[in-house]
């Protein structure tokens, strides 16, 4: 694949920060090579998180990210500095930028804090060393002017060298072998994008040639012809969750099921976490409130599954008037305690810091978390099925 066609949650989100006038956009701008900020003397010319994906060597493909000032002011600047917070939730690394003449704020400190206690690996860039430079002790230090381009190759080795290690994670490559078959069940109806499939079913499809293994996709009414087609009974059948219980029924017992979310979820998020949280849809009561939250935004069709669909089908299956809430994109609820059940996407547009800070949100208030494919695959009465391919979560399975 191409670096710069990475899609964007599988990049490495590096978030900058400081206080206004800091220089905090220049040495963006210096880092990246383009014009990506406004520079300006003024203070408070970053309003909103500006973001880039690009190729960054020596780190790869990476989503770079502008934040406005810490201490921007008024009514305002507290929404901006809001912004500038949320992204916390979303980077992989962190550069502060501080002023060489002013030194560490107070607000940088409260940042610094916010970091260590994230786990988030950070760096301290002390910028303007043209005017005042600064000697630094610490491996995660260094003294810079974006200005003059000054140490900014030490910089992007130093950015390379905090690169999260993650552990290898696969969508659906370790569950099968090369010359395997695995059927895609990719319905087409109105809410599909026009002329292009979704990008969990790409990035599913890719990883599936990868392997070597062999790929038939079809929509859900052609599945029968399909599998009589098939020479050999396919390894995995792996549908949009849309149709699970359908795709269900159509499907012989002894064939391995699920869906791109339930593997999604195990990919970027928390399987077993969501799993546990599919018991909570039977507790619901008149007037709970549910939390509906997309990680991406999009034109919603007159059958939208997040708020027409999904709804619909939590109403029906706990058997309760409740009352939704729907979030999409970078909106999710600081205060999570009005909710009795969060019901997520898939999270195929969030990256794994993303997707995680989520869960870990829910966790943390004490609110049962499940995502679409998990939620319908319990609905539908499959779920066990759904997730048989995972033997850890049998034990799971056995107590909600």
């Amino acid at each position: 694949m191409n670096l710069n066609q990475t899609p964007s949650g599988e990049r490495i989100h590096i978030g900058f920060f400081g206080m206004r006038n800091a220089g905090k956009s220049s040495l963006v701008n210096a880092v990246t090579g383009q014009e990506l900020s406004v520079v300006s003397e003024f203070k408070g010319t970053t309003t909103d998180p500006v973001k880039k994906a690009m190729e960054l060597l020596p780190l790869g493909p990476v989503l770079i990210i502008d934040t406005p000032g810490l201490d921007d002011e008024g009514e305002l600047g507290e929404l901006r500095v809001k912004k500038a917070r949320e992204v916390l939730k979303s980077i992989d690394i962190a550069v502060l930028a501080v002023d060489s003449a002013k030194g560490i704020s107070p607000l940088d400190k409260d940042l610094i804090s916010d970091f260590e206690k994230a786990e988030i690996p950070y760096i301290i860039a002390y910028n303007k060393c043209d005017i005042n430079r600064i000697k630094t002790e610490k491996e995660n230090e260094i003294s810079l002017s974006a200005l003059k381009g000054e140490n900014i190759n030490e910089l992007k080795e130093k950015l390379a060298s905090l690169t999260p290690k993650k552990e290898l994670k696969y969508i659906v490559a370790d569950l099968i072998e090369p010359k395997d078959i695995v059927v895609l069940v990719v319905p087409i109806d109105e809410s599909a994008p026009k002329g292009r499939i979704i990008l969990p079913q790409q990035q599913t499809l890719r990883e599936i040639l990868d392997v070597g293994a062999v790929a038939v996709v079809c929509q859900d009414d052609e599945l029968p012809h399909t599998l009589k087609a098939l020479a050999k009974k396919p390894k995995l059948v792996i549908t949009d969750s849309q149709v699970f219980g359908k795709v269900s029924k159509m499907l012989p017992k002894d064939f391995p099921l699920t869906s791109f979310s339930i593997l999604f979820a195990r990919y970027k998020g928390d399987l077993e976490e969501l799993v546990r949280g599919a018991a909570s849809l039977k507790d619901l009561k008149n007037g709970d409130k549910v939390l509906i939250s997309e990680g991406c935004t999009h034109h919603r069709q007159c059958n939208d599954i997040g708020s027409v669909k999904m709804p619909g089908w939590i109403k029906n299956f706990s058997s309760a008037d409740i009352e939704i809430t729907l979030t999409s994109g970078t909106e999710f609820p600081n205060d999570l305690s009005p909710y009795k059940v969060i019901v997520h996407c898939g999270g195929c547009m969030l990256n794994e810091a993303q997707m995680r800070s989520r869960i870990n949100a829910a966790k943390q208030s004490g609110i049962p978390i499940v995502n679409y494919g998990v939620a319908i695959a319990h609905m539908n009465g499959i779920l066990e099925r759904s997730v048989e391919l995972f033997p850890d979560l049998k034990k799971l399975l056995g107590n909600t």
